[in-house]
């Protein structure tokens, strides 16, 4: 399946680690917009074993530069 757009969303699993360790995040996969608008095709390179996937929208890598 070739992606001609940009994602719009990043996917990541989230492991919650309980209260003494901060949560971990794995960046898994993309989603990318149809032409639509209607929808979208969510592309991943693994499947969470707790079930969860976290969509946040999708940031250039030079705008997270930025914030270190």
């Amino acid at each position: 399946m070739a992606q001609n757009s940009k994602p719009i969303y990043d996917v990541y699993i989230v492991d919650d680690r309980g209260d003494t360790q901060d949560a971990f995040w794995l960046k898994v996969g993309a989603a990318f917009p149809h032409k639509d608008k209607d929808g979208m095709n969510v592309v991943l390179q693994a499947l969470p074993t707790n079930g969860r996937l976290v969509l946040r929208r999708f940031k250039e890598k030079e705008e997270e530069e930025k914030k270190l």
